[in-house]
């Protein structure tokens, strides 16, 4: 009788729940349901990576092949040219593009003129909304050899002009620092929603203890926003090789293929456009499946170091 009258306690107070809270629970209706469709349920179709894929058979009918396309790919010439450039690639991107919000909104919080504050977060945080497809029409102007901005002020001082898309050493910085443009303004807003929370007594304690502002910044601001920051690198270690796909194919040409390679404009060309979908599914795994390794590691890494984590 226990358990029964334990559960009949658990759905009453769930009803009482959804009555009371039922908008709330509208709300979240859409995004479970986004999830769920887009994320979760395509998951099974991931079999085909160990199937010889045939649109007229189906995913389930089509003939088992165990992991022969998973050999194909560690076979592959390109195998180890492939982790490098996303390895390397994804490693510089987070190199720069993590502390640079931190630094953003530590300086914006010392920020005492209310307008300059305003001015500075709408420039910084504008670039945001920009498309990808804009972004590298942007850039491939700027760079342009002959009518590029950049190429013609060299002209000016006398200087050759620099084809700087199509050198390979380039791409990496090209595509590195136009996106820590595109996303600091927007990424220091978590950071300084977290700076916001800080109790004012602190700052107030250590103006009497007389404290400067850098010994603020690293004594008060730094030590408040750690924990949100120790969450978003592992999620972006976690995401270290699901490098984006629009921005580097956008981005790639014949010369600087050798750097601008990676594993998801790989499955684009080998596995989409030759119709091999079972190779492609076999690479995105694999992917995943390292993402998901590095995510494990870095979070428990986390908590024996800082004792924050996701989990």
């Amino acid at each position: 009788m226990n358990g029964i009258q334990v559960k009949s306690k658990i759905l009453g107070n769930a009803k009482k729940s959804l009555k009371r809270h039922w908008q709330l629970y509208l709300l979240v209706i859409p995004p479970v349901l986004y999830f769920l469709i887009f994320k979760y349920i395509p998951m099974f179709n991931s079999v085909i990576a160990f199937k010889d894929y045939s649109v007229v058979k189906g995913i389930w009918g089509s003939e088992w092949v165990g992991f022969k396309h998973f050999e194909m790919f560690f076979n592959n010439p390109q195998f180890w040219i492939l982790i490098k450039n996303t390895f390397f690639l994804s490693l510089y991107a987070l190199a720069v593009g993590f502390p640079i919000p931190i630094i953003l909104a530590l300086c914006l919080n010392e920020i005492r003129n209310g307008m300059f504050k305003k001015t500075v977060q709408l420039v910084t945080y504008a670039p945001y909304f920009i498309s990808t497809v804009i972004i590298v029409s942007m850039l491939t102007l700027m760079f342009s050899p002959r009518l590029g901005i950049v190429n013609q002020l060299f002209g000016t001082l006398g200087l050759e002009s620099i084809d700087f898309l199509g050198l390979p050493g380039m791409f990496r910085d090209i595509y590195v620092w136009s996106d820590v443009w595109q996303h600091a303004g927007y990424s220091a807003i978590i950071y300084l929603a977290a700076l916001s929370g800080v109790d004012p007594s602190q700052y107030e304690a250590a103006k009497v203890d007389g404290a400067t502002r850098l010994q603020k910044i690293f004594y008060i601001d730094i030590p408040s926003i750690m924990p949100v920051a120790t969450i978003i690198l592992i999620l972006s270690v976690g995401n270290i090789m699901a490098l984006g796909f629009e921005k580097v194919f956008l981005l790639q040409n014949p010369l600087n293929l050798s750097t601008s390679e990676v594993i998801s404009t790989y499955v684009y060309k080998i596995g989409l456009l030759n119709a091999n979908f079972s190779f492609a599914t076999a690479v995105g795994l694999f992917n995943s499946i390292i993402n998901l390794v590095l995510l494990v590691a870095v979070n428990a890494t986390s908590k024996k170091i800082s004792k924050n984590g996701l989990w």
